[in-house]
């Protein structure tokens, strides 16, 4: 009857509403304690105005407060100094608001044999270690250790550890030590690992053909343009030439012949036409 009980608190930690504006721990950081321990518990408060308090249901009572039903209030935190069975219950923080925080599961045994495993959740990647423990036998005892009814092995030391964990491992952990007893079943939950975001991609460095490609489109610009260039130059040297022979220099221009000059051709005339009536 008490492992139903308990089972069901167990369950009921996985329903409770939970918020980022308080973390709840638990010192010591077990999930189940002997009867008879104390045990610390605060508001890790990321606003201190909230008025953060700890709350707790059980299987007798529910939504009751520290300091007013249970333990004693100190600020946001709670202490249990005498811890009993009806102390097993799940609990968390509260503002005035009514804004929750994650809850956790405690478990109070009076019987001989306890597991120590841990109160929050466990990260993946991450490794965890589970505790068989007695009260009346302070050092460690072989223990077996079992996985929603199923052995997984036997410890000689008294403890298991799990490496590496993965939303697989998640379940309901017990142990037994022969020749004292079996512990209560506590429940172990595994949380996927943050993802970050990836950094953007590098950009891809130019292939090793580029500095071919620039030259030859270098090239190729250079065998277009000069044809044109050359050209160009030529024509406009042709235009100048051209001009330039146009115009008669000062000296070759020809002056107006003189009276002797004149009288020679009129003479050469009259010589001329004399032959030609000779010869008629």
């Amino acid at each position: 009857m008490e492992q139903t009980s308990q089972l069901l608190i167990c369950l009921t930690s996985l329903l409770c509403c939970t918020t980022t504006t308080a973390r709840l721990t638990v010192s010591p950081s077990s999930s189940q304690l002997f009867k008879g321990d104390s045990v610390s518990l605060s508001c890790e408060e990321d606003d201190s105005s909230a008025g953060w308090t700890l709350r707790r249901n059980t299987t007798k009572r529910q939504r009751t407060q520290c300091g007013a039903d249970w333990g004693e209030a100190a600020g946001s935190s709670c202490i249990i100094s005498y811890t009993l069975p009806l102390d097993s219950g799940v609990y968390w923080c509260e503002s005035r608001e009514g804004a929750t925080s994650s809850s956790i599961s405690i478990s109070v045994s009076g019987g001989p044999v306890i597991l120590q495993s841990p109160v929050l959740p466990v990260m993946e990647g991450h490794d965890v270690t589970l505790h068989c423990k007695t009260k009346t036998t302070p050092s460690t005892l072989p223990a077996a250790f079992y996985k929603d009814g199923s052995l997984i092995r036997t410890e000689p030391a008294g403890h298991m550890t799990i490496h590496h964990v993965s939303r697989s491992d998640e379940g309901l952990y017990r142990c037994n030590i022969s020749g004292h007893g079996e512990s209560p079943p506590s429940w172990i939950s595994v949380t996927e690992k943050p993802t970050t975001l990836a950094p953007p991609p590098a950009p891809a460095p130019p292939p090793a053909s580029a500095p071919l490609q620039l030259v030859f489109r270098l090239l190729l610009h250079l065998v277009v343009f000069c044809p044109y260039f050359i050209s160009t130059v030529i024509m406009v040297s042709l235009y100048r030439h051209r001009a330039t022979g146009n115009d008669l220099p000062v000296s070759m221009a020809m002056a107006p012949p003189t009276k002797a000059e004149q009288r020679l051709a009129e003479d050469y005339d009259d010589i001329m036409a004399v032959t030609t009536e000779h010869q008629l």
